[in-house]
């Protein structure tokens, strides 16, 4: 007859193969903890930059800048230890970092658990910042290199009018800064995502008068002509910031229009004040060239 162990016994090898898998798992969890943590060096190369921290200050300088909230998704590209994240999280905001580095990733990972920003609020992912898709973004928050600000700058001109872009150091070639801070020689840039205003439009008064406005356009800077046939009267105090517009000219009875309003697409609305009067505006692009119209393209880019 084959041999069949006792209850006894099976207990007995049963409990000493449990008591051996323990004791693996000790000394697995035990290495594991005695393993040094990753820690970054500052000017480890990456796959675009070098790995150098934002200085606190201007983490919070950014943030300030931005004025980031807990309405805003902010997007951090290319966010290293995940210190910008974990800041915007603790402002209120959704924040999401794209790292490429996945022991940065790691890093970032742990330090969101050890600072416990409220509601889940940081998220990072470990990917390449220009195959991302950051179109969600209110906010994007950037510390690399000129030419790679260049290269993200179509996608960024593209987002939602009034998104704000900030970056540690480096600019965007021509397109100038909306506003500069500095902490000792540093600086942080801030750019709000201009609407695209270029063209003709048509603007009605309340009341009944109108006007034909012919709007130019190199990133946030507008200006242009009013037809007050026979004459083209120039735009003064032209302004755009995000999807906010501001316009004044003088009509030809010498009546200074002011004029305040919002941008949405192909169409802008506001009110306005010209002489004693005030009312309400709108206006509408002309979305087909006039027949020998000079065509040209709006400087975003």
């Amino acid at each position: 007859m084959p041999y069949r162990p006792r209850p006894a016994r099976r207990r007995l090898v049963a409990a000493a193969r449990a008591l051996c898998l323990a004791a693996t798992a000790l000394a697995a969890s035990t290495a594991l903890a005695q393993a040094p943590e990753y820690e970054p060096q500052i000017g480890q190369p990456g796959k675009d930059v070098i790995w150098v921290p934002t200085p606190w200050p201007l983490v919070e300088r950014m943030l300030t800048m931005a004025q980031v909230g807990p309405r805003d998704v902010v997007f951090d590209l290319g966010s290293g230890d995940g210190r910008t994240v974990i800041a915007a999280a603790k402002r209120g905001a959704q924040a999401v970092g794209v790292e490429y580095n996945p022991d940065l990733v790691a890093l970032s990972r742990r330090s969101a658990e050890r600072e416990r920003p409220p509601g889940d609020r940081a998220r990072f992912v470990q990917g390449d910042i220009f195959e991302t898709d950051f179109s969600s973004a209110t906010v994007v928050t950037l510390y690399l290199l000129n030419d790679l600000n260049l290269r993200l700058r179509p996608a960024l001109l593209a987002m939602r009018p009034g998104t704000r872009v900030v970056s540690h150091m480096f600019k965007m070639q021509d397109w100038a800064p909306d506003e500069t801070s500095y902490l000792d020689t540093r600086a942080v840039y801030l750019w709000i995502v201009p609407a695209r205003v270029q063209g003709t439009w048509q603007l009605a008064l309340q009341g009944g008068a109108g006007f034909e406005i012919d709007l130019e356009q190199t990133f946030q800077e507008i200006g242009g002509t009013v037809d007050l046939a026979p004459i083209r009267a120039g735009l003064r105090e032209a302004r755009l910031c995000g999807e906010a517009i501001r316009l004044a000219f003088v009509d030809g009875k010498a009546v200074l229009h002011e004029l305040a309003g919002k941008v949405t697409g192909d169409r802008m609305e506001g009110t306005f004040r010209a002489g004693g009067q005030s009312g309400r505006w709108t206006a509408t692009r002309r979305l087909e060239p006039r027949a020998g119209d000079q065509v040209s393209s709006v400087r975003t880019r």
